[in-house]
This record gives C-alpha cells, sequence and structure tokens, in this order.
C-alpha cells in the first residue's frame, strides 16, 4: 500500500524532512533576508580595489563565503518549503524574494571576475606571499585565470549580464508551451476507462501491459506536437542561436567548447562519448532483437520499448524495506558511510511521501546544514532505486561539505550523476546477487538493461542531435521542423537499427525534451552512469582499496581538481573511451544473460 495524504498537515512529521534545522521560523528566515540585502554595500564596498592588495582580495574571497554560506541556508528554507505545496502562496512568495536576491547578488558580484583578470602575475603571486591565507583560493583564483580570454571587460560583462533574461527567453518559452498550453487527448484502456495522457503519465502508458494503449498513447502525444512543429522548431532553434552567440561573444570555438569549459572538461570527452557508443551499436541492436522476440510481437514498434519484457514480476516494497535493502547494499563502502546513512534516515532529511500540491520528481539539495532529499515515494522498485540514487547526491554533498572549504565544496554537474547512479549499481549487484528467484532476477535484469538504454544510449543520442543542431546554426543553416526531424531520423535508425519499425512519429520526440535548454547538459547523464558503472565494479572487485579511493579523492573531493582528474584519482579515466566501452561490455553480457534465463 502507498501512503496518501489529503493535505501537507496531515504527513506524520517523521515522513518531512527538517527545515526547522535551517530557521526555527518564518521570522528568522526574513532576518536573514535583510542581513542579505545588507551585503550588496559591502560587496560594492571592493569595487576597484581587488587589485591593490592582497588583504582586500583576501577580504573579498571572505566575504563571498559568508554569502555563499548563508544564501545556502537561506535559499534551501525557501525552496524547500516552497515545494513542500506549491499551491501555498506564502512560500512561493519567498521562492519568489529568494529569485530576486540570488539576481541582486550576482549583478553586485559581477565587477570581480574582470578585476581579478587585470591583477598582473607578478602581483598576484606577491599576493599570496605577503598574505598565505590566499592560498586556500588558489584553485577558485586559477580558475578565473583559466578562461581570461573569454572573460571580458567589466562594461561588456555588464552587458551580456544583463542580456541574461534574453537568453533565458527560450526556455521559458518552451516551458510554457509544453507544461502550460499543451494538452493531449485520454485514451481508453480495454475495460473502458479513461486514461489521460500528460507529461507526467506518457512514461506510465508507455509501461502498460496493454499494447494497445501503449500504441494510443505514443499517437495521441506526437499528433499534438505534429500539430506545433513549427513553434518547436523556432523555439529550439532561438535557443542554439543564443548559445552561438555568447560562445562567439566569449571568443570559444564553438558552443560546445563554451559549455564544457565552464566545468573544465575538454570537448574531446563529449566526441569520445559518441564514439565509443557508435562503436558498440550490435549491443544496442541484439536488445532490441530480444526484446521482439520476448514480447512475442511480429514487429517491435518505438511504443514497445519500455514496456517490462518481464511480466507481472512487480511487488510491493515498503520504505522500511527500501531503507534497509540500501544500508545492505552501501555496507560495502564500510561503516562509516551506513552511519551517515542511517543518520540520514532517521534525522528526517528525507520528505518521502506524496501530498497535494507537493513538487513532483525527486531531487536531493546539498545544504551545509545537511542534505535535503524530496521523494514522492511509491511501494515500487522504481522508488527503491530512486532513493538510492537521491541519497548517493546527498552523502557526495555532505562529504565534500566537511572535507572542503567554502569556496571548493560545490562539485560541478559533470560528476553530479556518478555518485547517485554508482548507488544504484551497488543496490541493483546486491538485489541480483540475494535474489534466488529466477523470475525476479530477469525482472532485475530488464531493469537495468533499460537503465543502460535510457541512460547511455539514449542521452547520448540526444547530445548528438544537440550537437548537430549547434552545428546547423554554426555553419549558417537553419532549424525548422524538416532539417529538425530529418536529424533525428537519422539518429534513430542509427541508435535502434532495422529490427524495430521506425513509426514517423518519433521523428518528433526531440520537441517534447526540456534538455535540449539546459546547455550540453545531457551527454553528463551517458558519462556519469559510464564512471558509476565502473567505479561500482572496482569497489564489488577490488575492495577495500577501491573504497578508500572512492571515498577520499571523489565523494570528499567537492570542485578541489578539475572533474576529470577528480574521478582518474578515483580509478577511472573519462578521457578515455575505456569506461564507455566497460559499461557497454557489461550490457552485452546482461543481455544474454537475460537470454538464457527466458529460454
Amino acid at each position: 500500500m502507498n501512503e496518501s495524504y489529503e493535505k501537507r498537515s496531515d504527513v506524520p512529521k517523521e515522513y518531512t524532512w527538517a527545515v526547522e534545522d535551517l530557521y526555527a521560523s518564518d521570522e528568522d528566515w526574513k532576518k536573514d533576508l535583510e542581513k542579505i540585502k545588507g551585503m550588496v554595500p559591502q560587496i560594492e564596498a571592493f569595487q576597484g580595489k581587488l587589485g591593490e592588495c592582497a588583504d582586500n582580495l583576501l577580504g573579498f574571497l571572505k566575504l563571498q563565503d559568508e554569502i555563499s554560506v548563508l544564501l545556502d541556508h537561506f535559499a534551501n528554507y525557501s525552496l524547500r518549503k516552497a515545494d513542500e505545496d506549491t499551491k501555498n502562496t506564502t512560500y512561493q512568495g519567498f521562492k519568489d524574494q529568494t529569485m530576486g536576491v540570488y539576481v541582486a547578488i550576482s549583478s553586485a558580484l559581477s565587477f570581480a571576475e574582470p578585476e581579478i583578470l587585470e591583477i598582473p602575475d607578478a602581483a598576484l603571486a606577491e599576493f599570496y606571499q605577503k598574505q598565505p591565507e590566499l592560498n586556500q583560493y588558489s584553485r577558485c583564483l586559477n580558475d578565473i585565470l583559466r578562461k581570461k580570454a573569454h572573460i571580458l571587460s567589466d562594461a561588456e560583462e555588464k552587458i551580456l549580464a544583463a542580456a541574461g533574461d534574453l537568453a533565458q527567453s527560450p526556455d521559458d518559452i518552451f516551458s510554457l508551451l509544453n507544461d502550460a498550453d499543451l494538452t493531449f487527448e485520454s485514451v481508453t484502456d480495454i475495460e473502458g476507462h479513461r486514461l489521460p495522457v500528460t507529461h507526467a503519465s506518457f512514461i506510465p502508458l508507455m509501461h502498460n501491459y496493454d499494447r494497445n494503449v501503449r500504441k494510443d498513447a505514443f499517437e495521441s502525444l506526437y499528433r499534438t506536437y505534429s500539430e506545433h512543429k513549427n513553434t518547436s522548431a523556432a523555439i529550439l532553434s532561438a535557443q542554439m542561436k543564443q548559445l552561438n552567440f555568447f560562445s562567439k561573444m566569449r571568443k570559444y570555438n564553438s558552443p560546445l567548447e563554451a559549455a564544457l569549459d565552464s566545468n573544465n572538461v575538454d570537448p574531446q570527452v563529449y566526441y569520445n562519448l559518441i564514439d565509443a557508443v557508435h562503436e558498440n551499436m550490435d549491443s544496442m541492436y541484439k536488445y532490441v532483437r530480444l526484446r521482439k522476440k520476448l514480447l512475442k510481437v511480429d514487429a517491435l514498434h518505438m511504443y514497445d520499448l519500455y514496456v517490462p519484457i518481464v511480466a507481472n514480476a512487480e511487488r510491493d516494497i515498503p520504505f522500511a524495506e527500501t531503507k534497509e535493502n540500501i544500508r545492505e547494499a552501501l555496507s560495502v563502502l564500510g561503516d562509516d558511510y551506513v552511519a551517515l546513512l542511517d543518520e540520514g534516515f532517521r534525522n528526517r532529511w528525507i520528505d518521502i511521501y506524496e501530498n497535494p500540491g507537493k513538487r513532483s520528481g525527486a531531487y536531493s539539495s546539498g545544504c551545509r546544514v545537511h542534505p535535503y532529499v524530496l521523494l514522492n515515494y511509491k511501494n515500487n522498485l522504481d522508488s527503491e532505486f530512486t532513493t538510492a540514487h537521491e541519497m548517493g547526491h546527498a552523502l557526495h554533498s555532505y562529504l565534500s561539505n566537511k572535507n572542503q572549504p567554502v569556496v571548493d565544496a560545490e562539485y560541478v554537474i559533470f560528476v553530479a550523476e556518478v555518485a547517485s547512479t554508482c548507488n544504484e549499481a551497488l543496490l541493483m549487484q546486491y538485489l541480483l546477487k540475494k535474489t534466488t528467484d529466477k523470475k525476479e532476477r530477469a525482472y532485475l535484469i530488464n531493469y537495468f538493461l533499460e537503465q543502460f538504454r535510457t541512460t547511455l544510449y539514449r542521452q547520448t543520442m540526444f547530445a548528438e542531435f544537440e550537437l548537430k543542431m549547434s552545428q546547423l546554426i554554426q555553419n549558417g543553416e537553419s532549424i525548422n521542423s524538416e532539417s529538425a526531424c530529418r536529424v533525428y531520423h537519422d539518429l534513430i535508425d542509427l541508435y535502434f537499427g532495422k529490427d524495430i519499425v521506425h513509426d514517423a512519429k518519433i521523428d518528433l520526440e526531440w520537441a517534447r525534451i526540456p534538455h535540449f535548454f539546459y546547455n550540453f547538459y545531457v551527454y553528463q547523464y551517458a558519462t556519469g552512469f559510464s564512471a558509476a558503472i565502473a567505479l561500482s565494479q572496482k569497489i564489488l572487485n577490488e575492495g577495500e582499496p577501491a573504497v578508500k579511493a572512492y571515498k577520499e579523492n571523489f565523494l570528499s573531493a567537492g570542485c578541489s581538481k578539475d572533474p576529470v582528474s577528480i574521478l582518474k584519482d578515483a580509478g577511472v579515466d573519462m578521457s578515455t573511451k575505456k569506461p564507455v566501452e566497460d559499461a557497454l561490455k557489461l550490457f552485452d553480457s546482461l543481455i544474454d544473460e537475460l537470454a538464457e534465463l527466458m529460454r
């Protein structure tokens, strides 16, 4: 039975997160609102003075740390309260005020990087000698200097900052079209029940064992997107144009280079991912053939890709069982890691169950007080893995905050999905080892294979589409519904092969993917998944040395080095194709095992 509550106030306290660990009351939060507003003049007092002496530079960097910690508390309270009940206008107002504060602080800080870049190398070396405390900020300062060729004058930076709202417009317009304006016709199941088709229900409908439901939902969704395909293409074109504009203004060779440079990642990592997946397409084609065979269909369609191959193997998994399974699965990471997990479970780091108005989905926010994890837990396998995933994020944040100074504590997006997915991989291996039931083992392997398909192959396909769209604009060509669908059509053929029916409507799938407005974000799901699989295999096969390297060199590293170096220190070299290739070898072996189990 899934827990269900009619209103937020009905949810027992032990199932909610402890926002009172941030502020005892709204009034305390409002006091910090005024305190943060008062910091803007303190920031402005340093303008024009950062290069004068070591003490000024150190004072500014310390103030920046102080603001960062205060904003962390302040924003986490308002955003977590807003997510508890999106219908609560008080906390939606708090959220709006928080966004306003961030804009004001960012604007006030905009002078800093240009000023730091104007400090001569010899003068900066002298600053380090005169004020040794500055060495704590050397990574941060070097990261700014690394981008010297791409940071403009103070006046130009202000212009680009002011254009930020315009740059956000494609994403905002897409969100309004996709989330607010588009509606989809409901479908009917075999018993005559009307099933709504929404963004939230679409993938669950693709899991439905009734093939007619899947087909009708597929047709319903893409019929609507087809009616708006020209608008969707225009929005995507605007996104690619703004990325191209900003990369040119900042003197990058391409939008891809600009996007990856923000995390200090070589574009070759992006190309290596695509190349490694291309070289292992045979495994994907093998999986498609096996899916077709096990579903016993004459022709496999795109709407047949999500339905579980192993039917009727689902079972009820209460949250208490999920916690215990996660504890046991992650015990390979040591008693100290399990103790932190227990602290999170026991001391209300997690908001567990749904309530009306609560934000959908799941996430972890790495607050310095302690992480906050949002779930909408259902008693099923997917929720079990989601819990393991989000607690991976949580403990990554906790250990980085604990072991790094403020300036180096926040890990970059490139590594953000590694710890979470490593937890999932360890949980999967534990459940596979634990089960003695052949059908359950097959069901779990099918679930694992789907993670490879949807994360490694699918996200790489998305990354390749985004790259090709960007290249069209760079080459002076246009993005319209015809060109976007043509590129996507070819990618579907490449990634799925000849053993699946290429339903024409799938060529419009790009129109419903919000990640194409995230600036070359999606590839990190695939690289993070590959790194996580490699790390989990090392942990299980090598034991304590691998565990030590993982906890000390990765989970505790924050952003103390560039992300590729941090992963290399943990034992995974993402500058090569090997982690992706190794992950796909595991994928291939799992396909063979599932085929054998289902004989």
